[in-house]
C-alpha cells in the first residue's frame, strides 16, 4: 500500500486504457446526463460538439475506473483514505465514441494534516488523454493516505 512518504512532488506516473463505446455513452447520457448531444446523432449535429459526445461526469466515471484499476495493482485498493474534493476541473475537448483514454498524474503538493497526525493529503495534477495524447479532461483531487509516523 503506498503512504503517505511514499509521494513527492513532482512525481509523474501514465497509466490506464480505456475504450469508450456508443453503447455506454447513450446509457450513461440516458441515465445521469440526458443532453442531446449526449443522446443522439442528431442532436450532437445541432450543436458545437457535431457528433454523438460523451458527458464530462462520463468522463470523470471512466477516469475513476482507470483509477481504482491502477492503485488495484500495488495493493488492495486500502492506501487511499478517500478524497476530500477536487480542484480545477475542466473539460478540455470532447470524448467520442471509439476514443480510448489514458491517465497521468503528477503530484503537485503534500502536506501532513494538523489536526489528524495519521493521515496527510496529496494534492495531483490529473490529465486525461485521448488516443491521440490530446488533453480531454483536468482536475486536481485532494486524496488523503496514511502516514507511516504515525
Amino acid at each position: 500500500m503506498p503512504w503517505f512518504e511514499d509521494f513527492k512532488v513532482g512525481d509523474r506516473h501514465r497509466f490506464g486504457h480505456y475504450e469508450v463505446t456508443r453503447d455506454e455513452v447513450l446509457d450513461f447520457a440516458r441515465r445521469w446526463d440526458p443532453q442531446p448531444f449526449h443522446l443522439s446523432d442528431d442532436g450532437a449535429a445541432a450543436t458545437h460538439f457535431g457528433s454523438l459526445s460523451a458527458s464530462g461526469w462520463h468522463t470523470a466515471a471512466m477516469t475513476m475506473a482507470m483509477v481504482v484499476a491502477e492503485q488495484g495493482k500495488d495493493d488492495d485498493g486500502s492506501g487511499s483514505l478517500g478524497a476530500v474534493g477536487i480542484d480545477n476541473l475542466r473539460w478540455l475537448k470532447p470524448v467520442k465514441p471509439g476514443d480510448v483514454l489514458s491517465v497521468e498524474t503528477e503530484v503537485i503538493e503534500t502536506r501532513p494534516s494538523s489536526s489528524r497526525p495519521e493521515m496527510g493529503s496529496i494534492r495531483n495534477r490529473t490529465t486525461v488523454f485521448d488516443q491521440h495524447g490530446d488533453p480531454v479532461m483536468r482536475f486536481e483531487p485532494i486524496v488523503l493516505y496514511r502516514r507511516r509516523s504515525a
